[in-house]
């Protein structure tokens, strides 16, 4: 967690984590070794990819799942820290859809082209829904990240996948980040993410 708070914010990462804020900086402030350290790195690392894959993954899977993301773990590290974390796979009896693509409604050009490649913070933005398991039961993240520095700038949970979800997460990364016009915001195209609500935000940035 130590090694990720730059990535993703505290508040979101101690909620979907089951600890306080508190706890973590005291954890911080401690003197531990540098392998409880490195222990507890991982352990986070190990239970933030366990959410991400829904429950889902065994521990071969999930460590190249690791890998691709850029983070070093050997296999065994991550079936002891699952085994001592009781993260155990989950079977998920429905697949939650968190892209409704079925609507009318008008859609921006795709700017991008799947170029994402930045040189500055601010330049470009990615936005996207998902389910995810929190101490208050599954919820819906709608997260904006920063593709340069690859930070979560705004994010927001609901129980239900709502316009105001994906505003909200976008409204905190404005008020974070206070972006200029050349801001490029980048998400599907689900119906929240093309709601007159969303579009109205997009355009006073």
């Amino acid at each position: 967690m130590k090694q990720k708070r730059y990535s993703f914010p505290i508040t979101l990462m101690a909620r979907l984590l089951h600890v306080s804020v508190s706890c973590f900086y005291d954890w911080l402030k401690r003197g531990v070794s540098k392998r409880t350290i490195q222990r507890n790195q991982q352990t986070i690392l190990v239970k933030i990819a366990h959410e991400e894959t829904r429950q889902s993954y065994g521990y071969i899977r999930l460590t190249k799942y690791l890998q691709a993301q850029g983070i070093k773990m050997s296999m065994y590290a991550v079936r002891q820290i699952k085994a001592l974390n009781h993260l155990y796979c989950k079977r998920h009896k429905r697949f939650k859809r968190t892209t409704n693509s079925d609507h009318n409604r008008a859609i921006y050009e795709n700017l991008l082209e799947q170029q994402f490649s930045m040189t500055r913070p601010n330049q470009a933005w990615s936005s996207d829904i998902t389910y995810i398991w929190t101490v208050e039961g599954w919820l819906y993240l709608a997260a904006v990240k920063d593709l340069y520095t690859k930070q979560v700038v705004g994010y927001s949970l609901n129980e239900r996948m709502t316009t105001q979800l994906v505003c909200n997460a976008l409204n905190m990364a404005i008020h974070n980040q206070k972006p200029t016009k050349e801001l490029i915001v980048h998400s599907d195209r689900g119906s929240q993410y093309c709601s007159h609500e969303y579009r109205n935000i997009l355009e006073l940035v």
